[in-house]
């Protein structure tokens, strides 16, 4: 019979399935961002603010990246013409990224690879299984974020 798992060997076991599905995420992205003259980075920042416009701090928050990484990136994508900073009635001096027309185009030039990526992985899975490992993925990214806040609430003291 095997040994029961410990919460340190899920932690473990868990931590690894996620590096390891980054590095795959990061592979496809990159074969799919490529024909539209994107990378993945690029598509990731454009992709946060194809909805709404947001300032580079709201990004790095919303992917879970530095901010200074985004701000290398948008500042890239303002450069090529795929984004434009716009002002922020909330904030004077952080800006707003939103994508111009063609890093819009850009984008919408990936949907076609994206959507049968999504197709196959949703055959191989089925679709109940697919939902519920991105439900599960995302119920724990906010947990971990709260679990990380009061662990660091409590080394504040507070």
């Amino acid at each position: 019979m095997p040994a029961p798992h410990t919460p340190q060997d899920l932690l473990t076991r868990t931590a690894l399935t996620v590096f390891r599905l980054n590095g795959q995420f990061l592979t496809v992205s990159e074969e799919l961002a490529k024909p539209a003259g994107l990378t993945a980075a690029w598509w990731q920042v454009l992709g946060a603010v194809l909805r709404d416009p947001l300032p580079v701090a709201g990004i790095a928050r919303t992917m879970g990246i530095t901010r200074q990484s985004v701000q290398r990136v948008a500042d890239l994508l303002v450069r090529e013409g795929l984004a434009e900073y716009a002002p922020n009635p909330a904030h004077r001096r952080a800006k707003l990224l939103r994508p111009t027309a063609e890093g819009r185009a850009a984008v919408a030039h990936i949907d076609p690879g994206h959507a049968r990526l999504a197709a196959r992985l949703a055959d191989a899975l089925g679709e109940t299984e697919f939902a519920e490992t991105a439900r599960v993925l995302e119920r724990l990214a906010t947990v971990l974020d709260d679990v990380v806040d009061a662990d660091a609430r409590c080394v504040n003291g507070q």
